[in-house]
């Protein structure tokens, strides 16, 4: 028996629930509207990439014990065509209104979609600084009565723009140069960033640039990249922040105390990422103390973190997902990259996962421990 099949017996045992789904093309997109649905956006240059709105199988409310099941099951609700690559897209909750970035960089874009019509049409463009060359701009989305985009593909060119008025609410005002690898809303007034450096900062908008940061990060060799994610309210005792290294270092450091970490891992990953940009952690809505990574393989990683305590230790996952490798229907001559994840907002162990094959994967994990 060969792996995949040895893959596709075990599996029975390690999921409650599977499904995978072939987009036209790859994604670094997952982002949510509601419980149901999902967002992808293809990310291809010099072609048109599409904007979809997925409906999730309905299968996945069915409770009992299904195996594995890959099927074609998603339903189209909306799409679109951007005419660029999308890297990120945000959902403007309570609206009916997407904001897109990506190459080339030189504006957001901002999308509708109607209840009445299956098209993702574009709206308007939202101005970003010139000669940004490759880089593109992170983009998180503060939501109101009047709903701000906060952007910036460094930190010199930070700002919250008003979505209607366009009006800028907010910018940094300084000159520090560093690329950003994330931006994370953390309520109405409070903004968290990373930069690829590593530099994370907690930055309160009532007040003028005085981030709680960890200015001097000194994270080790000088090419690793970081990419962060803060445990929102409600994920686990306590805030966190998850730091991400692209040679597999896991970091957590109090939001109270970003110069003193809490605990420094090493995730066993066979080699670097082979393109940091798709580094990805992120905490689970529904699991105390638990989280996941991706960027390095064709695999995700699951990890809880309630006894980690120390520096420098060697872990290993709770659970690991190689259904990227094993169900590569395309054959490539490379295994697949996971561009991105997602955990589902409301089923505890229920993850999302997309890969540079165009293969979209629902999953249901079983931990073996039976608690996490």
């Amino acid at each position: 028996m060969d792996p995949a099949e040895d893959w596709l017996v075990e599996s029975l045992r390690l999921y409650q629930d599977f499904h995978a789904f072939d987009l036209s093309g790859a994604t670094r997109v997952l982002e949510w509207i509601g419980d149901k649905g999902v967002f992808v956006a293809g990310y291809e240059s010099l072609k048109k990439n599409e904007i979809l709105h997925l409906i999730l199988p309905l299968r996945l409310s069915v409770k009992e014990n299904q195996g594995l099941f890959p099927e074609r099951d998603f339903k189209v609700r909306h799409g679109g065509f951007s005419d660029g690559s999308v890297f990120d897209l945000k959902y403007v909750p309570d609206t009916r209104l997407l904001v897109t970035s990506g190459l080339p960089g030189c504006y957001l874009r901002v999308w509708q979609f109607a209840e009445d019509s299956d098209v993702i049409k574009p709206v308007s463009t939202i101005a970003v600084p010139e000669k940004q060359g490759n880089f593109w701009p992170r983009v998180a989305v503060f939501s109101s009565v009047a709903p701000g985009v906060l952007h910036g593909s460094r930190l010199s060119d930070l700002k919250i723009v008003d979505l209607e008025s366009q009006k800028v609410m907010y910018s940094s005002g300084i000159s520090d140069s560093e690329e950003l690898s994330s931006l994370q809303v953390l309520d109405a007034d409070i903004f968290a960033f990373c930069c690829t450096s590593g530099h994370l900062g907690i930055v309160d908008t009532r007040q003028k640039w005085a981030p709680l940061e960890n200015i001097s990060p000194n994270l080790g060799s000088g090419g690793e990249r970081w990419c962060a994610e803060v445990r929102g309210m409600g994920q686990g005792p306590g805030s966190c922040i998850a730091s991400l290294g692209s040679e597999g270092q896991l970091r957590l450091l109090d939001t109270r105390d970003l110069c003193h970490p809490i605990s420094s891992v090493q995730c066993p990953v066979s080699t670097p990422s082979p393109n940091p940009e798709l580094l990805r952690v992120s905490w689970a809505p529904g699991l105390d103390n638990c989280l996941a990574i991706s960027g390095f393989d064709g695999t995700v990683q699951v990890y809880d973190v309630t006894s980690w305590d120390g520096m420098g230790i060697q872990v290993e996952p709770l659970f690991t997902h190689r259904g990227h490798i094993f169900l590569n229907e395309n054959k490539m001559d490379t295994a697949p990259q996971v561009t991105t994840h997602t955990w589902h907002p409301c089923k505890p162990r229920t993850l999302l996962s997309a890969a540079s094959d165009a293969s979209l994967h629902v999953w249901d994990w079983v931990d073996l421990r039976a608690s996490c």
